[in-house]
């Protein structure tokens, strides 16, 4: 008789991650495919953050899944897209992780990057949000393919909305989000973005 293994226990020599971006508060923390689909599948498992710099008493992604519910059967089609998938926002004075962060997936036929975050209630409005997409968009655009990044909110979050136009990004549209919300469009060329980064310095 075969022996019963979950699918993240099938993928454990997929176990690499992409390098950490640091930010000035925050590290980005990249999950490998393996401990990203164990920690969807059983979110109770402490091995997900063995031997690492970081603790998660806060319980982010783990009472509620957030994106991964739409990561996971991506990676499950194709480890390879992980590398765009979700990071850990490790907060760096108390090491815990107080939110995550993750592109929808690799660059689209026309270049298009859209991301998507989540930060702990106890830990926003502290311009986490800002610093964790400065640090995961200057990564990004220095990616082969990446010319433009998309964010999308909804028109009511006073907060997302405030954020995404600090960095001057441009309402190009509306769509309907995978729960059947309206959500607007904001987007920015890489070029853009760069030359913005570049008036802050």
């Amino acid at each position: 008789m075969c022996q019963k293994h979950t699918y993240a226990e099938s993928m454990l020599e997929d176990s690499s991650s992409e390098e950490m971006i640091a930010t000035p508060r925050l590290e980005l923390h990249h999950i490998s495919a393996s401990d990203l689909i164990l920690l969807f599948e059983s979110p109770e498992n402490v091995s997900v953050y063995k031997v690492k710099s970081y603790a998660n008493p806060h319980r982010v992604l783990m009472d509620d899944s957030g994106p991964l519910r739409w990561r996971v059967p991506q990676v499950k089609a194709d480890a390879a897209v992980n590398k765009w998938f979700v990071r850990w926002m490790v907060e760096k004075t108390t090491r815990e992780i107080v939110g995550s962060i993750s592109f929808h997936g690799p660059p689209d036929e026309a270049g298009m990057m859209e991301i998507g975050l989540g930060v702990h209630p106890d830990f926003q409005r502290r311009g986490y949000a800002t610093e964790a997409l400065t640090g995961m968009w200057s990564w990004v655009i220095e990616q082969p393919g990446v010319k433009i990044l998309r964010y999308t909110v909804d028109p009511n979050n006073e907060a997302s909305v405030g954020v995404i136009k600090k960095f001057g990004f441009l309402c190009v549209g509306q769509q309907i989000d995978p729960e059947n919300d309206p959500e607007d469009i904001y987007e920015m060329t890489a070029k853009e973005f760069r030359k913005f980064q570049n008036t802050k310095r």
